[in-house]
């Protein structure tokens, strides 16, 4: 099939990559060993502008057409490609975000989705990205159907939203969640329309998703379980142990979702919002859990954060940039002590070893986890594929790195 001009221009793009534009692999970010000895390295004689890199990179491999359908993963990555290009304003950029929304957006604003579940409710940002630079009522009436899908969508008696309906995962929080709905209602509402729902209720979730959720003792006090189970039923044996069951497991990811969407939902909520000061109270206690738990010889952070001496155990690169950025904006925006911008960097450089060029010129980030369910065996997290460049990883490293290298 002849590649369409798009395409023409992605490739013509990622050859002047390929050509230097980007120095060569690793940009000279060989290990260093423990943390204390660090250093700045600089390839070449400027710095790699990773995100435009890795940017590039994806819209070579893929056109809109082929970039995958309506999800999470990718919702999360084009919202990283559309922080890019909010700094760059290449309109290559937003132009291939607009083209794969198109392919599930009607004129009409019309958009063929059920909204059952709070993944498929993450890829409404791409929506509200759109109609705040492009003015198009279209993309405003289809990220009202998310909106107005969550009026009515079912909640544990706390109030906390389920992960899903129509599965055995009705009744169940899990940390992913909060990111995939709460962020879209705090931007709903600054972007589009402001009513006590969308001011009230992202907030509202974090703080139900954390009591539950929430360690509270020993070394691990401040990180997260992965899910909790309201109907305590015997096929969730993973639920946190105060429910009888004693195989709580602290997945990484989860908790990176967790700490970006209240970092994030902070930056959207009114200065007098009643509910700031508790979420900041959360990241005062997230933030020195995620440094904690820091691994010291790489800088990243464990697919399994609490354990780390299990051999079967490994670096996790999507949870490590999540991590960072929460980190660093926590720092940034002064709800945490500026001494944590040292477990930032460590994490920046340490995100930043896992990411090289291929021969072929491109970007390649490894040591992402595929997609993860809930479960009480440390040997299915440990043993979760490694997909290079899945959108995981390719989202989060973009949403880290506009962050802390513009």
């Amino acid at each position: 099939m002849a590649p369409s001009a798009a395409a023409t221009l992605y490739e013509a793009e990622r050859a002047a990559i390929s050509r230097g534009a980007v120095e060569s692999n690793h940009a000279g970010f060989t290990g260093t060993g423990s943390w204390t000895t660090w250093r700045t390295v600089t390839a070449g004689a400027a710095t790699t502008d990773w995100s435009k890199a890795v940017v590039e990179s994806t819209m070579a491999r893929y056109s809109p057409a082929t970039l995958g359908g309506w999800s999470y993963p990718r919702g999360l990555y084009l919202w990283g490609q559309y922080l890019v290009y909010r700094r760059t304003k290449d309109p290559r950029h937003l132009r291939y975000i607009k083209d794969w929304a198109d392919r599930f957006v009607d004129s009409s604003g019309g958009i063929g989705q059920s909204f059952g579940n709070l993944d498929s409710m993450q890829s409404g940002n791409v929506l509200l990205a759109l109609y705040r630079e492009t003015g198009q009522d279209r993309y405003r009436i289809a990220a009202a159907r998310i909106r107005n899908r969550l009026s009515t969508y079912p909640r544990t008696s706390d109030g906390g939203w389920w992960h899903a309906t129509g599965t055995s995962r009705e009744g169940q929080l899990w940390g992913d969640g909060v990111y995939m709905a709460d962020p879209f209602l705090a931007r709903y509402g600054a972007w589009v329309t402001a009513d006590a729902f969308t001011t009230t209720e992202p907030a509202r979730q974090i703080e139900v998703y954390w009591s539950h959720l929430r360690r509270t003792s020993g070394t691990a006090a401040g990180l997260l379980y992965h899910a909790y189970d309201e109907p305590g039923g015997p096929t969730a044996s993973w639920v946190k142990p105060s429910l009888g069951h004693t195989n709580g497991i602290s997945w990484c990811r989860a908790m990176g979702w967790f700490g970006m969407a209240t970092v994030d939902i902070l930056d959207l909520l009114p200065a007098d919002h009643p509910r700031r000061g508790a979420l900041v109270g959360i990241l005062r206690e997230l933030v020195p859990a995620y440094a904690r738990w820091q691994d010291p010889a790489t800088g990243r952070w464990f697919q399994v954060v609490t354990e780390p001496s299990n051999p079967s155990n490994w670096t996790e690169t999507s949870c490590s940039a999540m991590y960072t950025y929460t980190i660093d904006k926590s720092v940034e925006r002064g709800y945490v002590d500026a001494s944590y911008q040292a477990n930032a960097d460590r994490g920046y450089q340490g995100v930043l070893a896992k990411v090289s060029l291929g021969a072929d010129g491109r970007t390649r980030i490894t040591d992402i986890s595929e997609g993860t369910n809930a479960s009480d065996s440390l040997s299915y997290y440990f043993g979760r594929a490694r997909p290079v460049d899945d959108f995981h990883g390719l989202g989060a490293f973009l949403i880290m790195n506009e962050q802390l290298n513009p």
